[in-house]
């Protein structure tokens, strides 16, 4: 049964992957697993890959919910073939999807990074003793008969031993087991892993894909949380636009963009203002989004001038006439390009020593006064 024990496959506030409904932007991916599943040539390894936050998880569970509650076949029956299935949804009330939904049910098991509870923080790596929970796992759930699914998330959290037991469970695996391993940067597995598991590649996500998952997980519903700008903001990945949204990441973006769009003059009190709001939080996720939404909007600054077009997804409507304005050719972007490199190097840098924050924004500042007055 489920209990209060955190777990390192769920992004705070938002709903676990199982619990999902409906997986958007990924029925290519979806189409491929229901037509190998359907065919004679079903692998039992599956490497799902793609960045953070765009639904890995959420599609191995919901294959796992697919597969566990599909009947076992043992050749052709006395009516012939079953009917093939031409969709991977699950019934809610089946009792083994029931089952997995309440973490009861025998045949599957999710590997993950264990919570340390006398540390009250999540294990750096998964350890060879979390794979080899696998033995008395297969041998717990073979007397039924039926099918058996195991959820590695992440599969780049392995350390060696752990990766080198489950490449003995891939190459020998046992009947009706099928493993799903989500992989974020699947260029750190063993080579030999990815050689033994068929790759399912999800997309990043449109802007509507985002907001229409940002919806269904509960975020996006305020003025603060605007869906259409924290898809602009996240390049496609629901996690990360989650991410932004608890860390106000749109806000901060729009605190930014207006600070920049006094360049070359920026009105004194106004950066101070700004400066100030970060006083005695160097080390805290606040500053480090400031960072992150500040080489954001750098970036878009010095794309639009090299392009000369706009963000196709702008978060505010003045967006495209700020950076008109500030960056309007190649030769602006370039100066842009290597204003952008030493301001994130140096704030990346006091971030790192802790450094007065307040002195490390108001030297931002004069830097990007400096950068637009040469531009």
């Amino acid at each position: 049964m489920m209990d209060d024990v955190p777990v390192s496959d769920q992004i705070d506030g938002a709903p676990h992957p199982r619990e999902t409904v409906r997986l958007w932007g990924q029925a290519d991916a979806e189409q491929e697993f229901l037509d190998a599943f359907n065919s004679k040539r079903f692998h039992h390894g599956w490497l799902i890959t793609g960045p953070k936050g765009i639904g890995k998880a959420t599609l191995a569970w919901r294959l796992a919910k697919f597969l566990l509650s599909q009947p076992v076949e043992e050749g052709g029956g006395l009516f012939g073939d079953p009917i093939a299935p031409s969709t991977l949804d699950s019934d809610p009330e089946n009792p083994i999807v029931r089952r997995i939904m309440a973490g009861s049910e025998g045949g599957l098991c999710v590997i993950r990074r264990e919570y340390d509870d006398k540390r009250k923080r999540f294990k750096s790596v998964i350890a060879v003793e979390d794979v080899r929970k696998l033995k008395h796992f297969f041998a717990l759930s073979a007397t039924d008969g039926g099918r058996r699914v195991v959820i590695v998330d992440a599969a780049d959290d392995m350390n060696v031993n752990a990766a080198n037991a489950l490449l003995k469970v891939l190459e020998e695996p046992p009947a009706r087991t099928t493993l799903f391993l989500i992989s974020h940067q699947p260029s750190r597995l063993l080579p030999t892993i990815r050689s033994r598991c068929r790759t399912l590649r999800l997309n990043l996500l449109d802007r509507a894909d985002v907001a229409g998952a940002m919806e269904q997980a509960g975020f996006g519903q305020h003025g603060d949380d605007d869906p259409a700008a924290l898809a602009a903001l996240s390049a496609g990945s629901v996690g990360e636009a989650i991410r932004l949204s608890q860390l106000g990441g749109v806000k901060m973006y729009r605190a930014l963009l207006s600070l920049i769009a006094e360049a070359p003059r920026i009105h004194r009190q106004n950066a101070i203002s700004f400066a100030e709001s970060f006083a005695g939080k160097g080390a805290s996720e606040e500053f480090d989004v400031m960072i992150l939404m500040l080489d954001l909007l750098l970036t878009r600054l010095a794309k639009t001038g090299a392009t000369g077009v706009p963000p196709a997804m702008p978060v505010t409507s003045t967006e495209a006439d700020v950076f008109r304005g500030l960056c309007a050719t190649p030769m602006q972007a370039l100066r842009w390009a290597e204003a952008h490199q030493d301001i994130l190097s140096r704030l990346r840098h006091g971030r790192a020593v802790n450094l007065d924050p307040v002195t490390l924004i108001l030297d931002t500042v004069f830097k990007i006064e400096h950068c637009a007055q040469r531009a």
